[in-house]
């Protein structure tokens, strides 16, 4: 084992919760009791998946979401954004308040309306608050997956950032972003050795790609995936349409923590919620890059560089009158 200091350890933890299903208060005084719970157990940091506030769209595979103007459609998407977190209207602050009371780290996945935007599109969003309660960045999803598309927008680099938690860097990617290289090497290049990777839920998932990430990060990697089964789809209209074909889960969860060696600590966990609590040593991160380290010894920036844009885009900038000189 490697030799630990007074520092050397973080404990965390993953928080695999169904959400309220497209219900935003109810579903952000669900994720606070469990922020407050992973603060009780000694958790500096805790993580939860994958556009978990206020849910995953799981109706667009059960309900022909491509099919052009249909009234069916519009009317679920336009519940969904408006139960979409808007960040800048303090739809966020009872959470501000609970990482900030637990003194805690909190990793969530969240649909963002942003105001920057416009507002009336849908933004998959990776949110990391800090101890203090102040919001560290706002990631969005670079690429939305699949049928995805029908209802996110393509997010930007802006959040492609890590955070020190301790003596660990932390990044974070949402669901299929981990399968893409170069944004896992913007991740790494920064000195990520603590990796999130957020998922909706299913075990498919999580169970082969976290060994991946840990292994070629050499990193810690918290597999946080969320849950929902058919008892979480409301009945009435207009997601009852869903109902019909769905399965008894739709997302079965999946979450756990693996080691940089790629062994798993702890889970993975299917089928139910659950608080996965382990206590870190970054002494581990050190001994398993004596061999392979992908932006350090192993690296050659004199053949490889990565340039990333991290500028937040937007549609319009204005330069008003006497803005200038």
């Amino acid at each position: 084992m490697g030799v630990a200091t007074d520092d050397d350890e973080l404990v965390v933890g993953v928080a695999q919760i169904a959400p309220v299903w497209l219900q935003r208060e109810a579903t952000l005084a669900k994720v606070v009791q469990w922020v407050r719970r992973a603060a009780a157990e000694g958790c500096r940091l805790v993580a939860f998946g994958e556009a978990l506030l206020p849910g995953y769209p799981f109706w667009l595979e059960h309900t022909d979401a491509a099919r052009f103007e249909s009234p069916l459609q519009k009317a679920i998407h336009a519940r969904y954004v408006d139960q979409s977190v808007d960040i800048e209207a303090g739809q966020l602050s009872d959470l501000c308040r609970a990482a900030r009371d637990g003194g805690i780290d909190v990793v969530l996945g969240i649909m963002e309306r942003p105001s920057d935007r416009g507002g009336h599109s849908i933004y998959c969003s990776r949110v990391q608050l800090r101890a203090d309660g102040s919001i560290a960045s706002v990631h969005r999803k670079l690429m939305p997956t699949y049928e995805e598309r029908l209802s996110w927008a393509q997010g930007d680099g802006h959040g492609l950032q890590v955070h020190r938690v301790g003596r660990f860097s932390v990044g974070s990617l949402n669901c299929w972003e981990n399968w893409m290289p170069l944004a896992r090497s913007a991740l790494h290049a920064q000195g990520e050795d603590l990796h999130v990777a957020l998922w909706p839920g299913n075990l498919r998932n999580t169970e082969e790609t976290t060994r991946f990430l840990a292994r070629e990060g050499r990193s810690y990697v918290l597999a946080a995936s969320g849950l929902l089964g058919r008892g979480h789809v409301p009945a009435d209209q207009p997601f009852s349409a869903m109902l019909d074909g769905c399965p008894e889960w739709l997302a079965n969860g999946g979450s756990g923590i693996m080691s940089p060696s790629g062994e798993w600590l702890a889970g993975p966990v299917v089928g139910q919620e659950a608080l996965l609590v382990q206590r870190l040593r970054h002494s581990e991160v050190l001994r398993e890059r004596q061999n392979f380290d992908a932006v350090g010894h192993y690296s050659r920036p004199d053949v490889f560089q990565l340039r990333v844009d991290r500028r937040r885009q937007a549609v319009a900038r204005f330069v008003d009158s006497g803005a200038e000189g």
